[in-house]
């Protein structure tokens, strides 16, 4: 009877370490990076909402943020939904990607472009959100406006060097 009792307790494993500790990563992958700005520029290129994106995948808009601020990273079902869903092939989103030809053990970190960085900012979501909810006529003459300034500011810089 003991000899059941004794097979039936659970038994606490030990478990040995060795060598360091795994790394735990914190920061995305450049790759991860990459293909998260890509889905946020094939969307904004197609005039699509985040809401609009993410509803007609089966997901939340918050979770499309985090695939394109790459804190969650996108499986190949969810990257092949998206592509569908945007009309563009999934390979869309790899391209300007660094080749695996690269011999060092550590990848290169991507460019960053400002641009992208603002649209996946919580700023440049409310003004991409406000804009989309004008009339189309209004939106291009918001834009026409913000471009008109942005060339005021960027004439003015110039001079001032």
């Amino acid at each position: 009877m003991e000899d059941r009792k004794a097979l039936l307790k659970p038994q606490r494993s030990v478990l040995l370490r060795t060598g360091p500790k795994p790394k735990i990563e914190s920061d995305p992958h450049p790759a991860d990076q990459h293909v998260g700005r890509q889905i946020a520029t094939v969307r904004v290129q197609s005039d699509v909402s985040q809401a609009q994106l993410a509803r007609s995948i089966g997901i939340s808009f918050q979770q499309l943020q985090k695939y394109e601020n790459a804190r969650n990273r996108v499986s190949a079902s969810m990257l092949y939904e998206i592509a569908s869903s945007l009309g563009v092939p999934v390979g869309r989103f790899f391209e300007g990607l660094p080749g695996n030809d690269e011999t060092r053990v550590e990848a290169r970190p991507l460019p960053v472009d400002e641009r992208l960085d603002f649209i996946a900012s919580a700023e440049g979501r409310r003004l991409i959100e406000g804009l989309v909810k004008l009339p189309p006529r209004v939106r291009g003459r918001v834009s026409s406006l913000i471009a008109a300034l942005g060339e005021e500011l960027a004439q003015a810089r110039h001079k001032g060097r």
